[in-house]
């Protein structure tokens, strides 16, 4: 048996190398094509746990995130990975007045939220098969701290007007990992990733939950905090593949 499946692997291999010159490119250009993905792209939902003195003031945050990735290498083990998202990590609602002049007959809810945008760009190392897939990645960005007030109806979700009050940027850097776990559903192939990055964001100034006040005059008053804003962020989500 093992004589025979030899014999029949050196035949195979013999008119392989028969072929003309386009065949012998059709045949490699097949091959590659039946290879791991070399595009990847995905949306998760994240979890922000603050770390150090950043969570003497804020306790947690959530929000949404993107990534893409290239593989650079034919196997698809070496990737260079780009990600951006928004975490929101406080949010505070008054219900006032629309001016002194028109008086309370019309009402408005002002809701001011704490926000941090992030992105970064690095390299990725990744499993290409198998069906847990662990990655492990690191970046090197940015993120930018800013609280925004808005002014809305109290019978409607519109906003028709927006301050930001307060903002601060700051380089950041990441460093995680976890895992793909490859599925198929309705004949479409897609990865479910789950997975924790450690964010180093410095030391950044920023509001919270109660650092603005509203004077009596109708002028506004920050008491800003100034601290490292490290924070350990887990995500669920899916990444979807393409050659």
């Amino acid at each position: 048996m093992r004589l025979r499946d030899a014999l029949l692997a050196l035949a195979t291999a013999g008119a392989i190398a028969t072929l003309p010159m386009p065949c012998l490119a059709q045949y490699a250009d097949r091959r590659a094509s039946q290879g791991p993905p070399r595009y990847f792209g995905g949306a998760e939902l994240i979890y922000a746990a603050p770390q150090g003195d950043f969570h003497n003031y804020v306790k947690h945050g959530w929000g949404g995130a993107g990534h893409f990735i290239y593989a650079v290498d034919q196997a698809g083990i070496f990737t260079l990975r780009a990600e951006g998202g928004l975490l929101n990590y406080g949010n505070e609602t008054q219900r006032g007045c629309i001016s002194t002049t028109i008086g309370c007959r019309i009402l408005v809810d002002v809701t001011t939220s704490n926000n941090i945008l992030f992105g970064g760009i690095g390299p990725q190392l990744m499993a290409p098969t198998g069906r847990f897939r662990p990655y492990v990645n690191g970046t090197v960005g940015f993120s930018y701290f800013s609280t925004q007030s808005s002014v809305e109806g109290t019978y409607t979700n519109e906003t028709f007007a927006s301050t930001t009050n307060f903002h601060d940027g700051v380089l950041a850097t990441t460093a995680g990992g976890g895992f793909y776990i490859p599925m198929m559903v309705a004949g479409t192939r897609f990865s479910i990733d789950v997975g924790a990055k450690y964010h180093w964001n410095g030391k950044t100034r920023y509001l919270r939950e109660g650092s603005i006040t509203d004077l009596p005059d109708g002028s506004i008053e920050f008491t800003p905090i100034e601290s490292r804003t490290d924070m350990l962020v887990y995500h669920l989500g899916v990444s979807f593949g393409a050659r």
